[in-house]
């Protein structure tokens, strides 16, 4: 396809690059882009060259401890962090089931639990969905909220049956999964006693396929794919008596475990300090029965673990036993780590990881979320060579380069799913086996300096993935920091997105939300017959003189 472009040629350069990557202060008549500005006249012309890219195996398994799970900072400097529960069956990338392990610790040390004789009421666990943002959906909030109002006449306040007034709002969690058709939202979720202590200095306790043992159950309940808020208050004089922030709360049935455990331990060294709890009391994991229904995203810092319990309390000669309640820290301070089950034996994604060929490339590139697989591009050198000789020889200067890789027809899609795809792009370095080089991940030239990552053609399904810069210092024989040559690097693509701060600032090559992405996605790879018009190719467009 060719273009005749008059001014706006040079007026889109400049808004692409700026004019210090496209105008030196001492101009070569070589640089690319320079010979647009003369003659008042340029012809554009694109062209399409193959790409290498395979299917890369990350051996379903991801680094998903606290450190991988932060989804941002806000603007007072606070990480958001987000986990995963559920399990969902297709016929693609087979099965993938995720569950939450998490340290908890006493409110204090040596903790009196307010008086004499303290014996469990009830015990609740309330799981809270992060907060929405504009970039991320995590419940749907006004065209989806449900109000349910109704009284009871023995609610009890201070062990005194009260007639209160009971408001209920109901919110569908966003999910991913088989949602529709008739099938059913509900997932019986449990809890376990966690019995392998959580070392946080040994890096196996980081990884998402970590074998962690369990012992009793605590309790189980049924979420139905809805999170809800409550507030009850008094008929009587309107006064609040009892207000539940907007989550799943989960009664736990097993509360002797918790009386046995914990009341009974009362002024014994195993509450004495968090040390000795931690590695009395291992933990809690949380995690579904089902196999295929679907995912959906929680807050780990947000969790509650409540023990409502009563105590004696003596005034005046006077024994009364008024209830309170004990909660358990299952923040930031404690280690937990996202488990990620898989089975994929069979599959189309586990036979095309079996023969992925790095020398030539894959037809179809299967990228999953939470440790399932990414995928690797590779920019021919006779590629580089080729641009090469036509910026040499016809004095070309490069409008803009993309890589563009249709989705495949047999990937997975729901109704929440596109919108929610997102791809992290980074330049890795291979080792002599193959195997990516994680510790020189590096952002591409392209996000540097403002270019993105890559566009979404809706309509005709496909991404362009941005790699003009990449392409330009390549071209140019461009030189990095230290004077050494730019090489062609293989680009990794893999599913989520870069972390950032209330500004927009990333937070780093390695913080990226992969471990709590939940798409996975099938793209269009090489074709060797080059008869397939949507096999992923590298486009060129490049300005030469008219």
């Amino acid at each position: 396809m060719t273009h005749n472009l008059k001014r706006t040629f040079a007026m889109l350069l400049l808004a692409i690059f700026g004019s210090t990557i496209l105008y030196n202060c001492e101009p070569d008549p070589d640089s690319l882009g320079e010979q647009l500005f003369n003659d008042d006249a340029a012809q554009g012309n694109e062209i399409s060259y193959p790409v290498i890219a395979y299917n890369y195996n990350n051996n379903d398994s991801i680094r998903s401890d606290a450190a991988r799970l932060i989804s941002g900072v806000n603007e007072s400097g606070t990480a958001s962090y987000v986990g995963v529960l559920g399990a969902f069956t297709e016929s693609q990338f087979g099965m993938q089931r995720a569950s939450y392990v998490t340290q908890l610790r006493m409110p204090v040390d040596n903790y009196d639990f307010n008086g004499a004789n303290p014996k469990v009421d009830s015990v609740v666990l309330v799981v809270r969905p992060p907060a929405n943002t504009t970039a991320n959906t995590y419940f749907f909030e006004s065209d989806s909220l449900k109000t349910n109002t109704f009284e009871k006449s023995d609610f009890p306040v201070d062990g005194v049956a009260t007639a209160v007034s009971i408001e209920k709002k109901t919110y569908p969690v966003r999910k991913y999964g088989k949602i529709g058709g008739g099938v059913s939202k509900s997932m019986k979720i449990n809890v376990h006693e966690v019995t392998t202590f959580l070392d946080s200095n040994d890096d196996t306790f980081k990884r998402s396929n970590k074998s962690i043992s369990t012992g009793e159950l605590l309790g189980s309940g049924v979420f139905d794919g809805n999170i809800n808020s409550i507030s009850i208050t008094k008929k009587s004089d309107n006064s609040v008596v009892f207000t539940g922030n907007l989550g799943f709360r989960m009664k736990l049935s097993n509360t002797n475990f918790f009386q046995t455990h914990i009341l009974d331990k009362k002024g014994k060294p195993e509450l004495q300090d968090a040390s000795n709890f931690i590695r009395y009391f291992k933990g809690i994991k949380i995690s579904v029965d089902e196999t295929d229904k679907y995912l959906y995203q929680f807050s780990p810092n947000d969790l509650q673990l409540i023990m409502y319990y009563k105590y004696d309390k003596t005034d005046n000669g006077t024994t009364t036993r008024p209830q309170t309640n004990l909660v358990f820290n299952l923040g930031g301070s404690n280690a937990h780590i996202g488990l990620y089950e898989y089975n994929n034996a069979g599959t189309p994604v586990a036979n095309a990881l079996a023969a992925s060929n790095s020398n030539e490339g894959d037809e179809k590139l299967y990228i999953q979320g939470m440790g399932g697989p990414s995928v690797v591009m590779k920019i021919k050198d006779e590629t580089i060579a080729d641009l090469r000789k036509i910026y040499v020889e016809k004095k070309a200067g490069i409008l803009s380069a993309k890589i563009r890789v249709y989705v495949d027809p047999l990937s997975w899609k729901n109704t929440n799913s596109t919108e929610d795809r997102k791809f992290t792009l980074l330049n890795n370095t291979l080792n002599t086996n193959g195997t990516i080089d994680f510790s020189k991940l590096a952002y591409t030239s392209d996000l540097s300096t403002g270019l993105g990552l890559y566009n979404y053609n809706k309509d005709k399904d496909y991404y362009d993935i941005i790699v003009t810069k990449t392409i330009k210092d390549l071209v140019e024989e461009a030189k990095d920091s230290d004077g050494n040559l730019i090489k062609n690097l293989p680009l990794l693509i893999s599913a989520g997105t870069f972390a950032t701060n209330a500004t927009g600032t990333l937070l780093g090559v390695r913080n990226t939300t992969r471990a709590f992405d939940m798409n996975r996605i099938i793209l269009t790879g090489i074709d060797k017959t080059n008869a397939n018009p949507k096999r992923i190719q590298l486009m060129v467009t490049y300005g030469t003189k008219k």
